[in-house]
């Protein structure tokens, strides 16, 4: 966690634009910072690698808007985002991540993301959103603007989509290779209680293992290979 700072006019800290962004990747988060010194003001950054880091961050100081992405090493990006939106709900959140829009995007913007990009969008697009979210307006591609534009008139829904948040929970926590005893630490609930989750997730997936919960899990984008490598 290393915080950059980029002032690009003589204005004072206060008056500053003030960017948390948070990635797992070192390399990543610096090019971002780079990129975003376009942006027509004084900037200053702060640096996130994992969920604790940016949750201490975005509740120890000022932020104008949290640039996100949802592959974190301790924590889904979707946990973190959920806190956000409880604790600091003014507070934008713009994700920007390699998942396809398709399969995320309207969840996110559910949950309360002021935005949804992908890591293949290009540089001018990324200022396009950061201005607009922290406007207080909500941010997505054209082509997905006009999707919800035409009622998403296109395939049914994907399995999970139809989840609630709770499974969903457990089901990225199972898909991941915890146990059921972690879970049921992690989550508050009953070993008893975890287990019929995924018994319920089983049933409403079509599913009969934990291994074809990661499997599906992994070609939807709920879970990343950092969570994966973490339990493996």
């Amino acid at each position: 966690m290393v915080p950059a700072r980029i002032d690009r006019r003589s204005r004072t800290a206060r008056a500053m634009i003030r960017i948390l962004v948070v990635d797992d990747h070192a390399l990543v988060r610096r090019g971002l910072i780079q990129l975003m010194q376009g942006l027509p003001d004084g900037v200053q950054f702060g640096e996130a690698g994992t969920a604790a880091e940016a949750l201490t961050l975005a509740y120890g100081d000022r932020w104008d808007v949290v640039l996100l992405d949802l592959g974190l090493p301790d924590r889904h990006g979707l946990d973190v985002l959920r806190e956000l939106h409880a604790s600091r709900p003014q507070l934008p959140v713009l994700i920007l991540t390699m998942f396809p829009e398709d399969q995320l995007a309207l969840r996110v913007l559910e949950i309360g993301a002021a935005g949804y990009l992908t890591k293949e969008s290009a540089p001018e697009e990324l200022l396009r959103a950061l201005e607009r979210v922290m406007a207080g307006h909500k941010y997505l591609s054209p082509a997905m603007a006009q999707a919800v534009a035409d009622g998403l008139g296109g395939p049914p829904p994907a399995p999970h989509e139809q989840l609630s948040d709770r499974e969903l929970e457990v089901l990225r926590l199972l898909a991941a290779g915890r146990p059921i005893t972690a879970i049921s630490r992690q989550l508050g609930l009953s070993p008893k209680t975890v287990t019929t989750y995924r018994a319920r997730l089983l049933h409403k997936l079509r599913m009969r293992s934990n291994a074809e919960l990661t499997f599906y899990a992994t070609q939807h984008g709920l879970i990343s290979p950092a969570a994966l490598r973490a339990t493996s």
